[in-house]
């Protein structure tokens, strides 16, 4: 693992890592906020997960989550969406809605994509073990929270790994990949014809299933977000909580739209929010 950059920012550093990946097979980014409290001891750790596009950097640049995480005493890391480099395939017409920079957090079964799409394992095992390895973080008090595909990524992986991610919550998420055009892309390519392979990767039918035993979760989602009615379909995810006996608090937000403007005008939030779970 080899530090690239460094920052201080809000008494706290940021500092970003590149580092030989084994799920991946490739080189792969990450950025990690260490509060001023990690001088004096193990502090909590968010994991967050970003959208279709997006790099760590993204994040890092335009969330304003620092001074936050400072405020609070947690640490954040911000990995990558894909695998990318040389011998990582795309997608073959060069869109944005699949392939580099659209991993969807899905471990691949099809080819050409198994060698290296193998995001559910980095994210919920191969990060947070080199994590835990490397920084003053308490591995019992682990959070995930995302945006749009990330959302998706957030919520179906704290779903389905309980005893690692103790706190959720998502803005604007893919509600359910299976019922829309991003999400029956990414599955249908990453996973290939068989829906029912595409429920372990569905936030509404993990809920369905696990709802129960899933921690509190918090979703902001913007009223004038473009992508609303067509791709996010938060109803879904409301109705899957409700069947599904999850606790969901779902805030629909007037005005706001799908950017890191809207991220940012609620961040404060989900950080107490996080640390109050993992408290």
């Amino acid at each position: 693992m080899e530090q690239i950059a460094e920052n201080k920012c809000f008494g706290g550093l940021q500092r970003r890592y590149t580092h030989q990946s084994r799920s991946l097979n490739c080189l792969m980014h990450f950025s990690v906020f260490l509060p001023p409290q990690a001088e004096h001891g193990k502090v909590p750790v968010l994991y967050w997960l970003s959208g279709l596009t997006c790099s760590d950097e993204n994040f890092v640049q335009k969330a304003g989550a620092q001074q936050f995480a400072a405020r609070y005493g947690v640490a954040i890391v911000a990995p990558d969406t894909s695998p990318r480099g040389e011998g990582v395939p795309d997608d073959p017409d060069a869109a944005y809605d699949f392939g580099l920079g659209a991993g969807f957090y899905v471990n691949a079964i099809q080819q050409p994509w198994a060698g290296h799409y193998q995001m559910e394992s980095y994210i919920s095992e191969e990060l947070p073990e080199l994590i835990n390895a490397h920084f003053p973080v308490d591995a019992e008090k682990s959070g995930l929270f995302g945006h749009s595909m990330g959302g998706h990524g957030a919520l179906t992986l704290g779903l389905k790994y309980p005893q690692r991610f103790r706190s959720l919550s998502a803005f604007a998420p893919i509600s359910s990949p299976m019922h829309c055009p991003w999400g029956e892309k990414a599955l249908g390519n990453y996973l290939g014809d068989d829906r029912e392979t595409w429920k372990q990767a569905d936030s509404c039918e993990l809920l369905q299933q696990h709802g129960q035993r899933a921690p509190k979760i918090l979703v902001d989602q913007g009223s004038a977000d473009a992508f609303l009615s067509e791709q996010l379909k938060p109803e879904l995810l409301q109705a899957a909580a409700t069947a599904g006996g999850a606790d969901l608090t779902l805030r629909m937000q007037p005005g706001y739209d799908h950017s890191y403007f809207f991220i940012a005008s609620f961040m404060e939030d989900h950080i107490r929010f996080h640390c109050e779970q993992l408290a």
